[in-house]
């Protein structure tokens, strides 16, 4: 069990977990899941911890799409973000690079869901350890997280962006 299931559990949320086996020599996490799972890179949802200056959120994005810097500031009531520091990261949430989950953090974190999960019955978030999905209706996840749904994806390759499919440094 990991934190991200716990709350699950309690809140009797319908989910199902996903497992699966993990290359450590994978730096795609989110790719990796997809295929692995035999499900759309699209449905498969990132959780990337941003900066607001003092302030950290989160942006949970398609990892075929790019967090926009721009698009998840604004959404979040700030002037810019950047991504935050690893360090930084697994201090806030409890959970290590590659298995952040959106849900179950050790400090709730304002969360923004990027609104193509809106599109899909269920999507795919990482269960708190590489090699471990959670299936879960957006709403569900958007409750539980005391998230908001807002357009702060974008496709891979654009300039102002954040590359979802790679760790972040």
């Amino acid at each position: 069990m990991t934190p991200a299931i716990n709350v699950l559990e309690k809140s009797k949320a319908a989910h199902r977990v996903h497992r699966y086996a993990h290359d450590p020599a994978s730096e795609a996490y989110g790719p990796e899941a997809a295929e692995k799972l035999g499900v759309p890179e699209a449905r498969i949802f990132k959780t990337l911890v941003v900066s607001l200056g003092k302030k950290l959120a989160v942006g949970v994005v398609p990892v075929s799409s790019m967090l926009n810097m721009k698009l998840i500031a604004k959404a979040a009531g700030a002037k810019k973000a950047a991504m935050a520091d690893p360090s930084e990261v697994q201090r806030s949430t409890g959970y290590v690079m590659g298995g952040v989950s959106p849900l179950g953090q050790k400090r709730r974190l304002p969360t923004i869901i990027d609104s193509s999960a809106e599109d899909y019955p269920t999507i795919y978030v990482s269960a708190g350890r590489r090699g471990l999905q959670i299936e879960l209706s957006p709403e569900d996840l958007r409750r539980l997280t005391g998230g908001t749904f807002a357009e702060v994806a974008e496709p891979a390759g654009e300039a102002a962006g954040i590359d979802s499919r790679r760790p972040a440094p």
